[in-house]
């Protein structure tokens, strides 16, 4: 909802009332087609409270209503995997000359997100997605934002809220997109004086489907806000418009407004909300998560539980058959504290019998316990994924089962690192779009702090004339790839397990770079990409090195005496420092090019003398 759209007073008016008529039109048969979704969805949220007994009890029962946790146990635990694997964007260019505004755009769109609080918005999607299947990120651009600047601001977005056309998977290709909430008419008033006298005066004016809330919710004095979104062709290119309205009044149209009547509100084209689906529909652009997956175990475990309960109470609680015409005293006899019952006349079994209640039969215990593994099966929660080794007691071979049983998370988590990709392609294109003036931006990644300042004049489509005369427009491109910001502490071992086993094996000797770049190639593992780059820049420091030290040498050769051996000595303590525990080699005598008794040289030195005796031979 994007509430801080500035109002244009424009001649041309192309979106008024009877546009936004119907546009009502078009959502009341979009609303119509979501009525199942919408319950389907409110339902779910009743079965992650467990309180799904409003909906399996009959009338008037008053049996026992247990509610075990396994199906929210298997939620906790999935949202657990998406906050350990928390994104991280890196921006990379597809042309040599955009690297430098690759590198910033990596830096800043953390930044923007951050101050979005969107870690706090990642896990509330994440709980919505397992839950309900799908969850919807809006990117939108918020003109009220940093004091009238205008910012980027990312949100959840309610489903129950979200209007698309019926019958299609993926939302970008529906005609038009609506999205509805709430607000104070006294806020509305405020902000749209042409508001006054045309509110609802209490009345929502429109069926918007709500949770069964634990509160009394009052929605006198609210009204409903819609924002509608639409797709035109003009020319060749499809662009995406934007409208506010309450009632018949529009508050905002981009049609209207004469800066982007022609461009469409977003130059990206696509709409502001970014769908995340954990199991798919063909025919939906929502799909359906583990409470619909999982809630059958879930209702029989609780019916086993609660036939347990009954039998268990039955048997606690003795029962008696007596006859009518027994002498016993009713009420004296089921007072537990006599200890001492009179009775007239003759007493046995014919009088008076206990009604024995029949345990339940061990196949009950079976059924139920083959219903919890059904559930944690089904659901990828096994021992194993929660960190329980069960018959397996080593490390090594605890880790390799929570490896394997994680499969299905690290499944999950990639297609919310799929829709988080597209989140940071919108954000890349409205910094594209609306970062005209410099902004500041702090950065801490690095271990220290970094202050830059950025616009988005390298990046916008720009022209310029060709060898041949002619001008050519040019609009930089980049992709996004996205990686844990957060690892697991088992990834976290492993990654440092690997990096320990490098510099045993010696890769980071740089003399030996020959040899482990192949190798490097051949492997995959995170980071590879900058450790084989600084290897290979740490080879060419070595060659210069070995250059500088050979200059010395001929240097200190060629000049002699006490000189010369000055020089050799502060060549070999410069080396020996640079390389920690090889012996300098011995400095050269008074004499001119005259060594002393042999002691072992660096290696640098050595490789020096060679080359030096090589490049003098006659």
């Amino acid at each position: 909802m994007e509430f801080g759209v500035k109002e244009v007073e424009s001649a041309s008016v192309k979106i008024g009332s009877e546009e936004v008529k119907k546009a009502y039109e078009v959502l009341t048969k979009y609303k119509a087609g979501k009525v199942n979704l919408e319950k389907h969805i409110i339902e779910n949220e009743r079965w992650f409270k467990m309180r799904q007994w409003e909906f399996l009890r009959k009338k008037d029962d008053v049996s026992p209503e247990p509610s075990s946790a396994w199906l929210f146990n298997v939620i906790i635990n999935k949202h657990a995997d998406c906050m350990d694997n928390f994104p991280c964007p890196n921006v990379l260019p597809r042309e040599e000359g955009d690297r430098p505004d690759a590198r910033t755009l990596s830096a800043i769109i953390p930044v923007i997100l951050e101050r979005r609080e969107f870690e706090q918005v990642y896990s509330d999607n994440s709980w919505y997605k397992l839950k309900n299947g799908a969850c919807v990120y809006g990117v939108f651009w918020e003109n009220s934002l940093e004091k009238g600047l205008g910012d980027i601001d990312v949100r959840r977005v309610e489903l129950l809220n979200l209007f698309w056309e019926p019958g299609i998977r993926d939302v970008q290709k529906s005609r038009n997109l609506f999205s509805v909430e709430v607000y104070d008419e006294d806020v509305l008033k405020s902000r749209y004086p042409k508001l006054e006298g045309k509110l609802g005066g209490g009345a929502l004016g429109f069926d918007l489907a709500e949770y069964r809330h634990d509160e009394s919710i009052d929605n006198s004095g609210k009204s409903v806000v819609i924002d509608w979104y639409y797709k035109k062709v003009v020319g060749s290119r499809e662009v995406v418009h934007y409208c506010k309205f309450v009632g018949e009044t529009v508050l905002y149209a981009s049609e209207n407004d004469p800066n982007y009547a022609e461009r469409g509100y977003y130059d990206h084209g696509m709409y502001p909300f970014v769908f995340d689906v954990l199991f798919p529909n063909e025919d939906s652009p929502c799909g359906f998560g583990y409470v619909d997956l999982a809630k059958n175990p879930q209702m029989y475990i609780d019916k086993i539980n609660r036939a347990m309960l009954d039998n268990t109470m039955m048997s606690a609680t003795p029962r008696w058959l007596v006859k009518k015409d027994s002498a016993i005293n009713k009420e004296v006899f089921l007072d537990f504290t006599n200890q001492m019952i009179e009775v007239e006349g003759s007493l046995d079994e014919a009088h008076v019998r206990q009604l024995d209640v029949a345990p339940l039969p061990g196949a009950v215990l079976s059924v139920l316990q083959y219903k919890i593994d059904e559930l944690k099966e089904t659901s990828g929660n096994t021992s194993y994924a929660q960190g329980m080794g069960g018959s397996v007691t080593t490390t090594s071979g605890i880790a390799a089962l929570q490896e394997a049983a994680g499969k299905l998370s690290r499944d999950m988590v990639k297609s919310s690192y799929r829709a988080y990709s597209n989140i940071c392609y919108m954000v890349l294109e409205l910094i594209r779009q609306f970062y005209d003036e410099t902004r500041s931006f702090r950065i801490t990644g690095s271990g220290k702090e970094e202050f830059i300042s950025y616009d988005n004049s390298n990046i916008r489509l720009s022209e310029s004339m060709g060898a041949d005369g002619r001008m050519y427009s040019r609009e930089p491109v980049f992709d996004i790839k996205i990686s844990a910001e957060k690892q697991n502490s088992y990834q976290r071992n492993a990654q440092n397990e690997l990096a320990v086993s490098l510099l045993n094996l010696g890769v980071f000797d740089p003399a030996r770079v020959d040899m482990t770049l192949p190798m490097l190639e051949l492997m995959t593992f995170d980071g590879k990409e900058k450790l084989v780059d600084t290897l290979s820049k740490n080879a060419t420091l070595q060659d210069k090195m070995m250059q500088m030290v050979q200059l010395c040498v001929n240097a200190a050769n060629s000049v002699g005496g006490e000189f010369g051996m000055a020089l050799m000595q502060q060549v070999q303590a410069l080396v020996g420092n640079a390389t920690p525990g090889m012996m300098p080699s011995a400095p050269v005598s008074a004499e001119k090019g005259v060594n002393l008794d042999p002691v072992p040289e660096n290696r640098y030195v050595e490789k020096a003398r060679e080359m030096t005796a090589k490049t003098t031979e006659v």
